[in-house]
Protein backbone atom coordinates (compact mmCIF):
# COMPACT_ATOMS: atom_id res chain seq x y z
CA UNK A 1 0.00 0.00 0.00
CA UNK A 2 1.65 3.43 -1.06
CA UNK A 3 1.99 5.67 2.01
CA UNK A 4 -0.59 8.09 2.31
CA UNK A 5 1.83 11.05 2.27
CA UNK A 6 3.20 10.06 -1.23
CA UNK A 7 -0.36 9.45 -2.30
CA UNK A 8 -1.26 12.83 -1.04
CA UNK A 9 1.96 14.94 -2.71
CA UNK A 10 1.12 12.97 -5.80
CA UNK A 11 -2.51 14.77 -6.49
CA UNK A 12 -1.33 17.95 -4.92
CA UNK A 13 1.49 18.26 -7.35
CA UNK A 14 -0.21 17.16 -10.48
CA UNK A 15 -2.87 19.89 -9.78
CA UNK A 16 -0.32 22.53 -9.55
CA UNK A 17 1.73 21.05 -12.60
CA UNK A 18 -1.59 20.92 -14.98
CA UNK A 19 -2.09 24.92 -13.27
CA UNK A 20 -5.96 23.42 -11.47
CA UNK A 21 -4.63 25.08 -8.37
CA UNK A 22 -1.64 27.29 -6.99
CA UNK A 23 0.42 25.95 -4.34
CA UNK A 24 -1.57 26.59 -1.10
CA UNK A 25 -4.80 25.59 -2.77
CA UNK A 26 -3.21 22.28 -3.51
CA UNK A 27 -1.22 22.00 -0.30
CA UNK A 28 -4.29 23.19 1.57
CA UNK A 29 -6.68 20.65 -0.13
CA UNK A 30 -4.08 17.53 0.52
CA UNK A 31 -3.82 18.35 4.21
CA UNK A 32 -7.60 17.85 4.58
CA UNK A 33 -6.89 14.12 3.42
CA UNK A 34 -4.29 13.42 6.41
CA UNK A 35 -5.18 13.12 9.64
CA UNK A 36 -1.28 12.30 10.81
CA UNK A 37 0.29 15.48 11.36
CA UNK A 38 3.74 13.91 10.27
CA UNK A 39 2.21 12.67 7.01
CA UNK A 40 1.08 16.42 6.29
CA UNK A 41 4.32 17.55 6.87
CA UNK A 42 6.42 15.32 4.68
CA UNK A 43 3.49 15.67 1.91
CA UNK A 44 4.12 19.55 2.09
CA UNK A 45 8.14 18.69 2.27
CA UNK A 46 7.81 16.59 -0.98
CA UNK A 47 5.76 18.80 -2.85
CA UNK A 48 7.25 22.16 -2.32
CA UNK A 49 11.00 19.82 -2.74
CA UNK A 50 9.91 18.62 -5.99
CA UNK A 51 8.93 21.92 -7.62
CA UNK A 52 11.86 23.17 -6.29
CA UNK A 53 14.19 21.27 -7.87
CA UNK A 54 12.25 20.52 -10.96
CA UNK A 55 14.57 21.44 -13.86
CA UNK A 56 17.59 19.60 -12.19
CA UNK A 57 14.90 16.70 -11.55
CA UNK A 58 13.64 16.94 -14.88
CA UNK A 59 17.52 16.54 -16.49
CA UNK A 60 18.18 13.26 -14.22
CA UNK A 61 14.68 11.77 -15.89
CA UNK A 62 15.68 12.34 -19.28
CA UNK A 63 19.44 11.37 -18.96
CA UNK A 64 17.76 8.29 -17.29
CA UNK A 65 15.08 7.43 -19.88
CA UNK A 66 17.27 8.68 -22.81
CA UNK A 67 14.63 10.22 -24.44
CA UNK A 68 13.10 13.70 -24.16
CA UNK A 69 10.61 14.42 -21.20
CA UNK A 70 7.87 15.69 -23.96
CA UNK A 71 7.36 11.96 -24.60
CA UNK A 72 6.56 10.81 -21.27
CA UNK A 73 3.17 10.21 -19.92
CA UNK A 74 2.94 13.49 -17.61
CA UNK A 75 1.80 11.53 -14.22
CA UNK A 76 4.76 9.16 -15.13
CA UNK A 77 7.13 12.35 -14.75
CA UNK A 78 5.01 13.91 -11.69
CA UNK A 79 5.77 10.63 -10.22
CA UNK A 80 9.43 10.50 -10.87
CA UNK A 81 9.96 13.92 -9.74
CA UNK A 82 8.14 13.49 -6.05
CA UNK A 83 10.07 10.03 -5.86
CA UNK A 84 13.74 11.21 -7.34
CA UNK A 85 13.23 14.08 -5.04
CA UNK A 86 12.80 11.57 -1.71
CA UNK A 87 15.99 9.65 -2.96
CA UNK A 88 18.18 12.10 -3.43
CA UNK A 89 17.17 14.98 -0.92
CA UNK A 90 15.44 12.99 2.16
CA UNK A 91 17.06 10.46 4.11
CA UNK A 92 14.08 9.22 6.26
CA UNK A 93 12.97 7.04 3.90
CA UNK A 94 14.27 3.95 3.14
CA UNK A 95 15.02 3.80 -0.98
CA UNK A 96 13.10 0.70 -1.39
CA UNK A 97 10.29 1.99 0.29
CA UNK A 98 9.97 5.41 -2.46
CA UNK A 99 10.95 2.94 -5.14
CA UNK A 100 8.04 0.43 -4.48
CA UNK A 101 5.74 3.45 -3.90
CA UNK A 102 6.48 5.02 -7.09
CA UNK A 103 5.49 1.67 -9.05
CA UNK A 104 2.28 1.00 -6.85
CA UNK A 105 1.51 4.75 -7.48
CA UNK A 106 2.15 4.47 -11.31
CA UNK A 107 0.09 1.58 -11.47
CA UNK A 108 -2.89 3.54 -9.29
CA UNK A 109 -2.66 6.02 -11.52
CA UNK A 110 -3.45 3.62 -14.69
CA UNK A 111 -0.40 3.52 -16.25
CA UNK A 112 0.24 -0.13 -15.59
CA UNK A 113 2.86 -0.29 -18.30
CA UNK A 114 4.99 2.24 -17.29
CA UNK A 115 5.82 0.62 -13.91
CA UNK A 116 8.94 -1.19 -15.32
CA UNK A 117 10.21 2.28 -16.48
CA UNK A 118 9.65 4.12 -13.55
CA UNK A 119 11.67 1.45 -11.71
CA UNK A 120 14.47 1.49 -13.67
CA UNK A 121 14.91 5.36 -13.75
CA UNK A 122 14.51 5.43 -10.20
CA UNK A 123 17.03 2.68 -10.33
CA UNK A 124 19.23 3.91 -12.28
CA UNK A 125 19.40 7.48 -10.95
CA UNK A 126 20.19 6.55 -7.46
CA UNK A 127 23.39 4.02 -8.48
CA UNK A 128 24.83 7.66 -9.56
CA UNK A 129 23.58 9.27 -6.32
CA UNK A 130 26.89 10.38 -5.44
CA UNK A 131 27.82 11.59 -8.51
CA UNK A 132 24.69 12.87 -10.73
CA UNK A 133 25.34 13.48 -14.30
CA UNK A 134 24.73 17.18 -13.82
CA UNK A 135 26.69 20.91 -15.17
CA UNK A 136 29.54 21.09 -12.78
CA UNK A 137 30.03 23.72 -11.07
CA UNK A 138 32.98 26.08 -14.08
CA UNK A 139 36.38 26.75 -12.86
CA UNK A 140 36.19 29.96 -15.21
CA UNK A 141 34.26 32.83 -14.02
CA UNK A 142 34.51 34.20 -17.95
CA UNK A 143 31.96 30.63 -19.23
CA UNK A 144 29.09 32.48 -19.23
CA UNK A 145 27.38 29.67 -20.67
CA UNK A 146 28.73 26.80 -18.63
CA UNK A 147 27.47 28.66 -15.74
CA UNK A 148 24.25 29.47 -16.94
CA UNK A 149 24.07 25.35 -17.19
CA UNK A 150 25.34 25.07 -13.73
CA UNK A 151 22.90 28.02 -12.42
CA UNK A 152 19.55 26.88 -13.75
CA UNK A 153 20.63 23.31 -14.22
CA UNK A 154 21.79 22.20 -11.53
CA UNK A 155 20.18 24.43 -9.20
CA UNK A 156 16.76 24.48 -11.04
CA UNK A 157 16.39 27.79 -11.76
CA UNK A 158 14.98 29.37 -15.03
CA UNK A 159 17.89 30.19 -17.55
CA UNK A 160 16.11 34.00 -18.53
CA UNK A 161 16.29 34.28 -14.64
CA UNK A 162 19.98 33.96 -13.87
CA UNK A 163 20.82 35.23 -16.87
CA UNK A 164 19.63 38.43 -15.28
CA UNK A 165 21.26 37.58 -12.23
CA UNK A 166 24.59 36.59 -13.36
CA UNK A 167 24.91 39.84 -16.03
CA UNK A 168 23.31 42.12 -12.81
CA UNK A 169 25.35 40.75 -10.03
CA UNK A 170 28.19 38.07 -11.45
CA UNK A 171 29.19 34.56 -10.57
CA UNK A 172 29.36 34.72 -7.18
CA UNK A 173 26.82 36.16 -5.90
CA UNK A 174 24.00 34.56 -8.27
CA UNK A 175 25.26 31.11 -7.15
CA UNK A 176 24.92 32.30 -3.60
CA UNK A 177 21.23 33.71 -4.85
CA UNK A 178 19.89 30.19 -6.33
CA UNK A 179 21.69 28.15 -3.52
CA UNK A 180 19.54 30.90 -1.19
CA UNK A 181 16.06 29.80 -3.21
CA UNK A 182 16.62 25.98 -2.77
CA UNK A 183 16.89 26.47 1.19
CA UNK A 184 13.70 25.82 3.16
CA UNK A 185 13.04 28.69 4.56
CA UNK A 186 12.05 28.85 8.41
CA UNK A 187 8.99 30.12 9.96
CA UNK A 188 9.03 34.15 10.75
CA UNK A 189 6.51 36.25 13.12
CA UNK A 190 5.88 39.43 13.66
CA UNK A 191 4.96 40.51 17.07
CA UNK A 192 1.86 42.42 17.25
CA UNK A 193 3.05 45.33 19.38
CA UNK A 194 -0.65 46.71 20.51
CA UNK A 195 -1.20 43.79 21.89
CA UNK A 196 2.61 42.74 23.11
CA UNK A 197 6.66 43.36 22.60
CA UNK A 198 8.67 41.01 20.87
CA UNK A 199 10.46 39.98 23.90
CA UNK A 200 6.74 39.10 25.52
CA UNK A 201 6.29 36.97 22.38
CA UNK A 202 9.28 34.81 22.76
CA UNK A 203 9.17 34.97 26.43
CA UNK A 204 5.45 33.21 25.62
CA UNK A 205 6.18 30.68 22.77
CA UNK A 206 9.51 29.46 24.87
CA UNK A 207 6.93 28.45 27.64
CA UNK A 208 5.33 26.29 25.21
CA UNK A 209 8.38 24.62 23.76
CA UNK A 210 8.26 26.97 21.10
CA UNK A 211 12.22 28.55 20.58
CA UNK A 212 12.70 31.48 18.85
CA UNK A 213 15.49 34.32 17.44
CA UNK A 214 14.86 37.80 17.14
CA UNK A 215 14.96 38.98 13.09
CA UNK A 216 18.59 40.22 11.81
CA UNK A 217 16.41 43.61 10.30
CA UNK A 218 12.94 43.78 11.08
CA UNK A 219 12.31 45.44 14.83
CA UNK A 220 9.67 43.31 15.28
CA UNK A 221 10.32 39.99 13.76
CA UNK A 222 10.92 36.80 15.91
CA UNK A 223 12.44 33.07 13.37
CA UNK A 224 11.35 30.10 14.43
CA UNK A 225 14.11 27.72 15.40
CA UNK A 226 12.13 24.86 17.12
CA UNK A 227 8.68 23.66 17.43
CA UNK A 228 5.63 25.08 15.45
CA UNK A 229 3.51 28.17 17.07
CA UNK A 230 1.08 27.26 14.49
CA UNK A 231 -0.81 24.21 16.06
CA UNK A 232 -2.30 26.02 19.21
CA UNK A 233 -5.04 28.51 19.49
CA UNK A 234 -4.32 31.99 18.34
CA UNK A 235 -4.06 34.39 20.73
CA UNK A 236 -3.60 37.63 18.48
CA UNK A 237 0.05 38.67 19.64
CA UNK A 238 1.70 37.48 16.64
CA UNK A 239 1.24 36.83 12.91
CA UNK A 240 3.03 35.11 10.03
CA UNK A 241 5.04 37.52 8.41
CA UNK A 242 8.29 37.12 6.13
CA UNK A 243 11.17 39.09 7.29
CA UNK A 244 11.23 41.16 4.34
CA UNK A 245 7.70 42.05 3.83
CA UNK A 246 7.70 43.46 7.47
CA UNK A 247 10.27 45.68 6.48
CA UNK A 248 8.21 47.72 3.91
CA UNK A 249 6.20 49.34 6.89
CA UNK A 250 9.16 51.11 8.33
CA UNK A 251 9.24 52.94 4.68
CA UNK A 252 5.78 54.03 5.08
CA UNK A 253 6.37 55.38 8.80
CA UNK A 254 2.86 55.63 9.93
CA UNK A 255 2.21 58.11 12.83
CA UNK A 256 -0.58 58.59 15.43
CA UNK A 257 -4.00 60.45 14.52
CA UNK A 258 -2.78 59.89 11.09
CA UNK A 259 -5.17 59.42 8.09
CA UNK A 260 -3.54 56.26 6.30
CA UNK A 261 -4.57 53.88 3.00
CA UNK A 262 -3.31 50.44 2.28
CA UNK A 263 -4.19 50.10 -1.11
CA UNK A 264 -3.68 46.31 -1.97
CA UNK A 265 -3.90 45.23 1.65
CA UNK A 266 -5.19 41.59 1.71
CA UNK A 267 -3.71 39.40 3.72
CA UNK A 268 -3.36 42.22 6.20
CA UNK A 269 0.05 41.95 7.43
CA UNK A 270 1.28 45.45 6.07
CA UNK A 271 -1.76 46.88 7.18
CA UNK A 272 -1.57 45.49 10.81
CA UNK A 273 1.75 46.81 11.52
CA UNK A 274 0.57 50.09 9.72
CA UNK A 275 -1.96 50.01 12.89
CA UNK A 276 0.67 49.61 15.15
CA UNK A 277 2.63 52.49 13.70
CA UNK A 278 -0.26 54.56 14.46
CA UNK A 279 -1.15 53.17 17.89
CA UNK A 280 -4.36 52.67 17.06
CA UNK A 281 -4.94 56.27 16.36
CA UNK A 282 -6.09 57.84 13.44
CA UNK A 283 -7.87 55.98 10.42
CA UNK A 284 -6.37 53.65 7.82
CA UNK A 285 -8.39 52.27 5.27
CA UNK A 286 -7.18 48.78 4.18
CA UNK A 287 -8.38 47.85 0.55
CA UNK A 288 -8.61 45.16 -2.20
CA UNK A 289 -10.40 44.56 -5.24
CA UNK A 290 -11.57 40.65 -4.98
CA UNK A 291 -14.30 39.75 -2.21
CA UNK A 292 -12.19 36.71 -1.52
CA UNK A 293 -8.98 38.98 -0.09
CA UNK A 294 -11.19 41.91 1.47
CA UNK A 295 -12.76 38.47 3.87
CA UNK A 296 -8.78 37.39 4.28
CA UNK A 297 -8.61 41.29 5.37
CA UNK A 298 -11.34 41.20 7.70
CA UNK A 299 -9.60 38.62 9.27
CA UNK A 300 -6.44 39.38 9.87
CA UNK A 301 -7.37 42.78 10.91
CA UNK A 302 -10.10 41.62 13.68
CA UNK A 303 -7.05 38.75 15.03
CA UNK A 304 -4.83 41.65 15.48
CA UNK A 305 -7.32 43.77 17.67
CA UNK A 306 -7.10 46.65 15.54
CA UNK A 307 -9.81 49.53 15.99
CA UNK A 308 -8.60 52.24 13.70
CA UNK A 309 -9.04 50.11 10.49
CA UNK A 310 -11.44 50.82 7.96
CA UNK A 311 -11.56 47.79 5.17
CA UNK A 312 -13.32 49.11 1.77
CA UNK A 313 -13.47 47.34 -1.47
CA UNK A 314 -12.27 49.00 -4.40
CA UNK A 315 -12.66 48.61 -8.16
CA UNK A 316 -9.90 47.41 -9.96
CA UNK A 317 -10.27 50.29 -12.16
CA UNK A 318 -10.87 53.96 -12.65
CA UNK A 319 -10.70 56.97 -9.71
CA UNK A 320 -10.47 55.77 -6.02
CA UNK A 321 -13.17 56.39 -3.91
CA UNK A 322 -11.46 59.17 -2.07
CA UNK A 323 -10.11 62.65 -1.73
CA UNK A 324 -6.61 63.92 -1.75
CA UNK A 325 -6.68 63.33 2.41
CA UNK A 326 -4.34 60.76 2.51
CA UNK A 327 -1.07 61.52 4.84
CA UNK A 328 0.59 57.74 4.18
CA UNK A 329 -0.43 56.06 1.09
CA UNK A 330 1.22 52.41 0.80
CA UNK A 331 1.16 50.64 -2.95
CA UNK A 332 2.03 46.59 -1.91
CA UNK A 333 1.29 46.45 -5.75
CA UNK A 334 0.71 42.73 -7.28
CA UNK A 335 4.14 41.57 -9.15
CA UNK A 336 5.85 38.88 -10.54
CA UNK A 337 6.88 37.59 -6.69
CA UNK A 338 10.19 36.77 -8.20
CA UNK A 339 11.62 37.70 -5.01
CA UNK A 340 10.00 34.96 -2.99
CA UNK A 341 10.88 32.16 -4.87
CA UNK A 342 12.18 30.34 -1.72
CA UNK A 343 8.96 30.37 -0.38
CA UNK A 344 7.06 29.79 -3.14
CA UNK A 345 9.36 27.34 -5.01
CA UNK A 346 6.66 26.79 -7.68
CA UNK A 347 6.85 30.77 -9.24
CA UNK A 348 9.79 30.02 -10.70
CA UNK A 349 8.07 27.63 -13.53
CA UNK A 350 4.90 30.49 -13.74
CA UNK A 351 6.96 33.51 -14.78
CA UNK A 352 8.84 34.14 -17.85
CA UNK A 353 10.34 36.98 -18.66
CA UNK A 354 7.65 38.43 -21.15
CA UNK A 355 5.57 38.99 -17.68
CA UNK A 356 8.09 41.56 -16.59
CA UNK A 357 6.42 44.67 -19.18
CA UNK A 358 2.98 43.57 -18.48
CA UNK A 359 2.74 43.58 -14.86
CA UNK A 360 5.21 47.21 -15.39
CA UNK A 361 2.38 48.53 -17.05
CA UNK A 362 -0.21 47.29 -14.60
CA UNK A 363 2.07 48.77 -11.37
CA UNK A 364 2.20 52.07 -12.96
CA UNK A 365 -1.30 52.58 -13.65
CA UNK A 366 -2.14 51.33 -9.96
CA UNK A 367 0.93 53.95 -8.84
CA UNK A 368 -1.13 56.72 -10.67
CA UNK A 369 -3.95 55.78 -9.30
CA UNK A 370 -3.06 55.69 -5.45
CA UNK A 371 -0.78 59.45 -5.94
CA UNK A 372 -4.22 60.95 -6.68
CA UNK A 373 -5.34 60.21 -2.58
CA UNK A 374 -2.30 61.74 -1.10
CA UNK A 375 -2.59 65.22 0.42
CA UNK A 376 0.18 67.76 -0.69
CA UNK A 377 3.54 66.86 1.54
CA UNK A 378 1.90 63.24 1.86
CA UNK A 379 4.01 60.05 1.41
CA UNK A 380 3.32 57.49 -1.32
CA UNK A 381 5.15 54.47 -0.48
CA UNK A 382 5.33 51.48 -3.46
CA UNK A 383 6.66 48.35 -2.63
CA UNK A 384 7.13 44.70 -4.43
CA UNK A 385 8.21 41.28 -3.66
CA UNK A 386 10.17 41.44 -7.01
CA UNK A 387 13.93 41.16 -7.38
CA UNK A 388 13.70 42.61 -11.30
CA UNK A 389 14.60 46.60 -11.70
CA UNK A 390 11.34 46.58 -14.38
CA UNK A 391 9.03 46.19 -11.83
CA UNK A 392 11.06 48.25 -9.06
CA UNK A 393 13.56 51.68 -9.89
CA UNK A 394 12.05 51.75 -13.72
CA UNK A 395 8.07 51.46 -12.39
CA UNK A 396 9.49 54.72 -10.19
CA UNK A 397 11.52 56.39 -12.52
CA UNK A 398 8.23 56.13 -15.03
CA UNK A 399 6.30 57.62 -12.40
CA UNK A 400 8.25 60.30 -11.69
CA UNK A 401 8.26 61.30 -15.16
CA UNK A 402 4.79 61.66 -15.35
CA UNK A 403 3.89 63.11 -12.16
CA UNK A 404 6.62 65.57 -11.71
CA UNK A 405 4.71 67.08 -8.15
CA UNK A 406 6.04 64.06 -6.85
CA UNK A 407 9.89 63.19 -5.13
CA UNK A 408 11.71 60.72 -4.02
CA UNK A 409 12.41 60.40 -0.26
CA UNK A 410 15.83 59.26 0.48
CA UNK A 411 15.66 57.27 3.37
CA UNK A 412 19.20 57.42 4.36
CA UNK A 413 17.88 60.59 5.89
CA UNK A 414 14.14 60.18 7.08
CA UNK A 415 14.44 56.22 7.08
CA UNK A 416 14.51 54.45 10.43
CA UNK A 417 17.94 52.91 11.61
CA UNK A 418 16.75 49.08 10.66
CA UNK A 419 16.28 49.99 6.98
CA UNK A 420 19.76 51.53 6.78
CA UNK A 421 21.93 49.01 5.28
CA UNK A 422 19.45 48.05 3.09
CA UNK A 423 19.33 51.47 1.12
CA UNK A 424 20.46 51.90 -2.01
CA UNK A 425 22.30 55.08 -3.81
CA UNK A 426 19.03 56.92 -4.33
CA UNK A 427 17.99 55.74 -0.62
CA UNK A 428 15.43 53.30 -1.54
CA UNK A 429 15.09 49.51 0.69
CA UNK A 430 16.30 46.97 -2.07
CA UNK A 431 16.96 43.51 0.23
CA UNK A 432 19.06 40.98 -1.73
CA UNK A 433 19.70 37.42 -0.78
CA UNK A 434 23.01 36.70 -1.20
CA UNK A 435 23.99 40.18 0.47
CA UNK A 436 21.13 40.35 3.05
CA UNK A 437 19.98 36.35 3.66
CA UNK A 438 15.94 37.85 2.73
CA UNK A 439 13.65 37.49 0.09
CA UNK A 440 14.47 39.94 -2.60
CA UNK A 441 11.97 43.18 -2.00
CA UNK A 442 12.27 46.61 -3.24
CA UNK A 443 9.83 49.64 -1.60
CA UNK A 444 10.70 53.27 -2.22
CA UNK A 445 9.15 56.54 -0.41
CA UNK A 446 7.74 59.31 -2.45
CA UNK A 447 6.78 62.69 -1.71
CA UNK A 448 3.91 65.00 -3.01
CA UNK A 449 5.86 68.06 -2.84
CA UNK A 450 4.33 70.68 -0.55
CA UNK A 451 1.21 72.93 -2.36
CA UNK A 452 0.96 70.20 -5.44
CA UNK A 453 -2.47 69.66 -5.86
CA UNK A 454 -4.25 66.94 -8.07
CA UNK A 455 -6.11 67.44 -10.88
CA UNK A 456 -8.04 64.76 -12.37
Amino acid sequence: MTAPARTAAFYALRAVVSQRADLPAALATSRQHLSDERDRALAVDIVAGALRWQRSLDALIEHAAKRPLRRLDPDVVIILRLSLYQLLHLDRVPASAVVDDAVDLTRAARKRSATGFVNAVLRSTLRQRHRLPLPPRPESSADRDAWLAYLGVTHSHPEWLVARWLDRHGVEAAERWVRFDNETPRLTLRANTRRARREDVAASLASDGIETEPTRYAPDGLVVTRGNPLRGPQDGSYLVQDEASQLVTLAVRARPGERGLDLCASPGGKTTAMAADMRDEGILVASDVRAARVALLQQTIRASGARCVRVVRAAAAGFLPFAAVFDRVLVDAPCSGLGTIRRDPDIRWRRTEADLSRLARDQQALLARAADVVRSGGRLVYATCSSEPEENEQVVDAFLAARPEFEVVDLRVDGPAALQPLLDARGMMRTLPFRDGLEAFFAAALKRREGAFVVR
